[in-house]
């Protein structure tokens, strides 16, 4: 709920709640990164709007599509589910810090040699979870790739050739 609905239900001569910010200190890609948020923020505001870290995707915003997953201390997690205080003092990883030096990452590469973005909107979402899918070791057989990235919605339908990237990566264990 954001500020104006709550205040709308205010009745007149009540006092509309107070707006409460909190520091937040995240470690971003491997860079400390200090702000201020409204205690209702989610990570993926703080990420998008706060950092200008626009990988991560705001999709359904109900915790029900994967596009906006990222990692917290090497777990994945939805962002939009997750508010950026509890997230003070951690690890995140988003799309932005898979490249390590300029080079994409394995699966970023194996995306695109399987072509398994179509519009792109949930790839950033569909990658992250598809390296902690291998980081986890659950990247046996083509259903348990599927099993584990259900969580993560292709409006497209490119998910044969999403299982491919991941399986191709998965098998060669090129995921640093």
């Amino acid at each position: 709920m954001d500020g104006s609905a709550a205040q709308a239900r205010v009745s007149p001569g009540q006092r509309a709640p107070a707006v409460v910010r909190v520091p937040v200190s995240l470690r971003v890609n491997g860079s400390e990164r200090r702000l201020e948020v409204d205690t209702r923020t989610t990570l993926l505001d703080a990420l998008r709007d706060g950092l200008k870290l626009t990988g991560t995707k705001k999709g359904c915003d109900q915790g029900q599509c994967g596009a906006c997953t990222v990692h917290v201390d090497g777990r994945r997690v939805l962002s939009c589910l997750t508010l950026a205080a509890s997230a003070d003092g951690r690890e995140v990883r988003t799309i932005e810090g898979l490249e390590q030096d300029g080079t994409p990452h394995p699966l970023q590469e194996a995306f695109v040699r399987h072509d398994g973005l179509q519009c792109g909107y949930c790839t950033a979402g569909q990658i992250m979870s598809a390296v902690a899918l291998i980081e986890e070791g659950r990247a046996g057989s083509d259903d348990e790739i599927r099993e584990f990235m259900s969580g993560n919605l292709c409006r497209c339908g490119a998910y044969p050739n999403i299982v491919a990237a991941i399986r191709e990566v998965a098998g060669r264990g090129d995921h640093a």
